[in-house]
C-alpha cells in the first residue's frame, strides 16, 4: 500500500476544501499512487484516470459537489473521482462482483448524478440538468467533462448545437489528451474546417511542409510541431464560439496554477450561456509504464506496480476476436473487395490484425457507430464487401441506420458483433444482451451465432458470399474451446442447423456458445435415464424450420437456449411451432434466455449463474418439467 498521509485525510470533497492550494500537488501525487496501486489489484481503465487527477481535484476543490453536478463522459476517467467521494475504502473492489462499478453509476453515489459507460452523453445530460435547474429557479453549477475522442461522436455536437442556442448556464470541460482508445480520428487541432480549408492557411501550411522537408528527421519533426502550435493559436476556439459557447483555453490540465484561476473565473462569471474550457492533459500521466505504452494503459489486467508488467492469460486457446481478425485477413488476401470498418476499437475487434496487412482497406471512423454503419452501406452499393466490426452494445447506437440504411435496402453489409452475451467486469453497460432480438426482428437479415471458434470461421466464410442482403455473426469475448479450425473454404448452408447428439425424449436447441453447457446438461440427464437430442441451431434467422419442426414432433419436450434477451431466438422458435400447430399436439416447450433484468458485474461464469444459463440450471429446468404434476411420463 502506498504512503498517502494527505489523501488519508480526505473522505469527501468537504475534506478537500480544508487544504491549502499549495498542498494540492502533493495530494495529486498521492492520489496517483493510490490509483495505480488499486488498479494493479483489480485491472481496469487506468490511463484515463491518471490523466485527470489534477482536474478532478480542482473541480471538487472549487465547486460544491454533489449540489453542483459533475458528469464524467464514458466514466473511464472516474476512478480518482470515486476515491475523493467516499469510495476509497471500496476502490479495490472495482469491477469485481458486488464491488464498485468501473463507470459512474447513480445508484452507487450521490456524487454520480448520471450513469455512463458509453461515450458522448455528458453534454446532453448536463444540458438537461441545467434546464431543469433553470425551471426550478436554482443557481447550482453543471459541469460536463468530455474527452477529445468522445467529441468524434455526432451526439456531442448535437448537444453543443442545442446548448449554444440556449441561455442556460453549462460548463463543458474538454479533456483533450489527443489519445482516444485508438489514435484519434479527426484530432482537435484540426477542428475548424472553415479556417483550415481557407486559402491563406493552406498556403501557410504548405510553406511549412516545404520548409520541413529540407531538414533532417528531428528538425523536420520540430518544425511540424511548431506549425501545429501556430495553427492552434490561429484557430483557437472559433468552432465553439460559433456554436454559442464562451471558449476558454487552452489550459494545462496538470498545472494547478492554471486550472484553479480559470475554474474560479468561470464559476464566478456572470455570463449566462454555456462555457467550454479546453484542458490539455496527458493520458497515463505520472506512471512511467503507462506514459511509455502505446495505448497509455487504457485498459489493463492486474499488473506489477514496479515494472508495469501485466498478468497474461494462461490459456493457449485462441480468442474469438483473434480468430475473426485472422480469418478475415486470409479472405482479404484472395478478395480485394473486402474492407473492414471499426469505431475506435481496432484491437478490441481484431481489426488491427487486418489493418497490419491492409491499411488502405481498413477504416477506423472514431466513436461514430451511426456513421460506420451507413458508411459501410455506401461501400456495399459500389460492390465492396464491408465488414463492420462493432461491439454488440455499441451497435445499439446505430440501430436506425441498421434498419433504414442497410436492411430496407438489402445491402450486403456484414456485421461482426464482438462481446456477445455477458462480458464480466464491465457489467450491464457493455453486455451484448439484445443483438439477437434487435437484428432477428428485421426482414432481409441473416443472423448467425457460432457454438465455438471453428463455427465462427465457417460463418465468416459463409458471409463472404452473402451478396443479396445483410448478415451478422455474433460471438463472445474471451477464448474458444481449442478446437481445430477449418479452412476458409468451408461454408454453411444458409439457415441450416446441425444435430450434435441424438436422443428420444428431450430436444435442446442451442444458439451460440452455451452449447458446451448443453452437452454437460445432456450428460446429467442421461444419468437420470432421460435421453437428449442436441441441435446447434447456428442461425437465429432464417431458422432451420424443417429440422426444428421434425425434432419437435419426435420429442416429448423441446427447450431453446440462447445468450440473449427475451424476444430473440426462443421467441422465433416458439412462433414457428405455434404456426405449425405443434403445440396443439401436446409438446412441452420452454425457452431459456437472459432474464429480464440488467445483470451486475462479476466473472462471466457467475453472471451466467445469475442468468440461469449454466449446465446446472439447464438440467434443473428440464427435470422440473419432467417431474412436475403436468410433466412427461418418462419412457424407460
Amino acid at each position: 500500500m502506498p504512503n498517502t498521509p494527505l489523501l488519508d485525510q480526505i473522505n469527501y470533497p468537504s475534506d478537500l476544501k480544508k487544504l491549502k492550494e499549495e498542498q494540492l500537488p502533493q495530494l495529486a501525487k498521492e492520489l496517483r499512487e493510490e490509483l495505480v496501486d488499486a488498479v494493479s489489484v483489480t485491472g481496469g481503465h487506468l490511463g484515463a484516470g491518471l490523466g485527470v487527477v489534477e482536474l478532478t481535484i480542482a473541480i471538487h476543490y472549487l465547486f460544491d459537489t454533489p449540489n453542483d453536478r459533475l458528469i464524467w463522459d464514458v466514466g473511464h476517467q472516474a476512478y480518482p473521482h470515486k476515491i475523493l467521494t467516499g469510495r476509497r475504502n471500496k476502490i479495490r473492489t472495482l469491477r469485481q462482483g458486488g464491488g464498485l462499478s468501473g463507470f459512474t453509476k447513480r445508484s452507487e453515489s450521490q456524487y454520480d448524478p448520471f450513469g455512463a459507460a458509453h461515450s458522448s452523453t455528458s453534454i446532453s445530460a448536463g444540458l438537461g440538468m441545467a434546464v431543469a435547474r433553470d425551471l426550478e429557479g436554482k443557481k447550482n453549477n453543471i459541469i460536463s467533462v468530455i474527452g477529445d475522442g468522445a467529441m468524434s461522436a455526432g451526439m456531442a455536437y448535437e448537444a453543443m448545437n442545442n446548448a449554444g442556442a440556449m441561455d442556460s448556464r453549462l460548463i463543458v470541460i474538454l479533456n483533450d489528451n489527443e489519445m482516444s482508445i485508438a489514435p484519434p480520428v479527426g484530432a482537435m487541432s484540426s477542428y475548424l474546417t472553415k479556417l483550415l480549408s481557407g486559402k491563406k492557411y493552406i498556403g501557410f501550411r504548405n510553406f511549412f511542409k516545404k520548409l520541413a522537408n529540407k531538414f533532417p528527421g528531428r528538425l523536420k519533426q520540430r518544425i511540424g510541431q511548431a506549425e501545429e502550435y501556430l495553427r492552434g493559436m490561429a484557430v483557437g476556439g472559433t468552432l465553439f464560439e460559433e456554436m454559442g459557447f464562451f471558449y476558454v483555453g487552452s489550459v494545462d490540465g496538470h498545472n494547478f496554477d492554471q486550472l484553479l484561476p480559470v475554474l474560479k473565473n468561470v464559476k464566478n462569471s456572470t455570463h449566462e450561456g454555456p462555457f467550454l474550457i479546453h484542458a490539455i492533459t496527458q493520458k497515463g500521466k505520472g506512471y512511467q509504464p503507462a506514459e511509455e505504452s502505446k495505448d497509455k494503459y487504457h485498459g489493463v489486467t492486474k499488473f506489477n506496480v514496479t515494472t508495469g508488467e501485466q498478468s497474461k492469460s494462461s490459456s493457449n486457446k485462441p480468442s474469438y476476436t483473434n480468430v475473426f481478425g485472422e480469418t478475415l485477413t486470409a479472405h482479404a488476401m484472395r478478395d480485394n473487395k473486402i474492407v473492414a470498418i471499426t469505431g475506435a476499437m481496432p484491437s478490441g475487434t481484431g481489426i488491427n490484425i487486418f489493418q497490419k496487412q491492409f491499411p488502405k482497406r481498413t477504416f477506423d471512423v472514431g466513436i461514430a457507430e451511426q456513421h460506420a454503419v451507413t458508411f459501410a452501406a455506401g461501400l456495399a452499393t459500389e460492390g465492396y464487401k464491408p465488414f463492420a466490426a462493432i461491439y454488440s452494445t455499441f451497435l445499439q447506437r446505430a440501430y436506425d441506420q441498421v434498419v433504414h440504411d442497410v436492411a430496407i435496402q438489402k445491402l450486403p453489409v456484414r456485421f461482426a458483433i464482438d462481446r456477445a452475451g455477458l462480458v464480466g467486469a464491465d457489467g450491464p453497460t457493455h453486455a451484448g444482451s439484445f443483438d439477437i432480438t434487435y437484428l432477428a426482428t428485421l426482414p432481409n437479415f441473416v443472423v448467425m451465432a457460432p457454438s465455438d471458434e471453428a463455427e465462427l470461421v465457417r460463418m465468416i466464410n459463409t458471409s463472404i458470399d452473402i451478396n443479396d442482403r445483410p448478415s451478422a455473426f455474433r460471438y463472445p469475448r474471451g477464448n474458444g474451446t481449442g478446437i481445430e479450425l477449418p479452412s476458409i473454404d468451408e461454408k454453411l448452408e444458409i439457415g441450416k442447423g446441425r444435430v450434435v447428439r441424438e436422443g428420444k425424449q428431450v430436444c435442446i436447441v442451442s444458439l451460440g456458445t452455451r452449447l458446451e453447457e448443453c452437452k454437460i446438461a445432456a450428460d446429467n440427464l442421461e444419468n437420470k435415464g432421460i435421453t437428449t437430442t442436441i441441435i446447434d441451431a447456428r442461425f437465429a434467422k432464417p431458422l432451420d424450420e424443417e429440422l426444428i419442426t421434425r425434432c419437435a414432433r419426435k420429442h416429448d419436450m423441446m427447450i431453446t437456449i440462447e445468450e440473449g434477451s427475451i424476444g430473440g431466438f426462443g421467441s422465433h422458435v416458439a412462433n414457428l411451432l405455434a404456426e405449425k400447430g405443434i403445440f396443439d399436439k401436446g409438446l412441452k416447450f420452454r425457452s431459456m434466455m437472459l432474464p429480464d433484468v440488467f445483470i451486475e458485474q462479476d466473472t462471466p461464469e457467475k453472471m451466467y449463474d445469475v442468468a440461469g444459463l449454466n449446465a446446472k440450471q439447464i438440467t434443473e429446468k428440464i427435470l422440473d418439467v419432467f417431474f412436475s404434476k403436468e410433466g412427461i411420463k418418462i419412457i424407460k
